[in-house]
């Protein structure tokens, strides 16, 4: 049985929050497609990494066509729809109901949330923070972003609880300590269960009522 109370919830956004994963595969198997035909996992790979991973990873040095996929990526951002993961609206209402502090800890930047803003302008209300790529020194898998995270709620890692669905992302909630529900959006099950201490669907399952409030 999970802790019986917790200071804060932290939650990364695309495959947790919001269910865009499948559009971002979509826009980076494309790019991996026409720039790394040589490698056929690209668009898995880079789950979970930010721009910066990503251009210093696979695109190092390369200036102009890290200008070219930004300026490509900023336009399909601009034309993305930000679906809700189900369930997640009522569950998160729980949390606050509760006295849980909330906050979004994700390897989005600035303009990219603004984006989701625009179709989801009560996203702001909805958590007590949002933390983007900006507000961190270190990227997931590194623990920086939830040490962070669990530091601004006066929290021990312990404390908190983190919901994640990528790799890094999994990697980075397990390495700083805090109690981690893995959601089954981005990867299998069974490579979420390995990273994880409890493993959803969504925020209808069933299984989150291991945690206790």
């Amino acid at each position: 049985m999970a802790q019986k109370f917790w200071k804060a919830a932290l939650f990364d956004l695309d495959g947790v929050v919001l269910d865009t994963e499948s559009q971002y595969s979509n826009f980076w198997g494309s790019v991996g497609k026409e720039f790394l035909p040589h490698i056929p996992t690209f668009a898995k790979d880079i789950k979970g990494q930010t721009l910066t991973q990503i251009y210093d990873g696979w695109f190092a040095g390369e200036t102009a066509l890290q200008e070219k996929i930004t300026i490509r990526l900023n336009k399909f951002e601009q034309q993305m729809v930000f679906p809700y993961i189900p369930g997640f609206t009522i569950y998160i209402a729980s949390l606050r109901q509760a006295g849980v502090k909330t906050a979004v800890v994700t390897s989005s930047n600035k303009e990219k949330m603004a984006n989701a803003y625009r179709e989801h302008p009560e996203l702001l209300q909805m958590f007590d923070r949002i933390l983007t790529s900006e507000d961190f020194k270190a990227s997931k898998p590194d623990p920086d972003c939830y040490l962070r995270g669990a530091a601004i709620f006066g929290a021990k890692p312990e404390e908190c609880i983190v919901f994640e669905d990528s790799r890094n992302g999994l990697r980075a909630a397990r390495a700083s300590g805090a109690y981690v529900v893995g959601l089954a959006t981005t990867l299998p099950e069974d490579v979420v269960t390995t990273l994880a201490d409890l493993v959803i669907t969504d925020f209808t399952d069933e299984r989150l009522e291991a945690i206790e409030l």
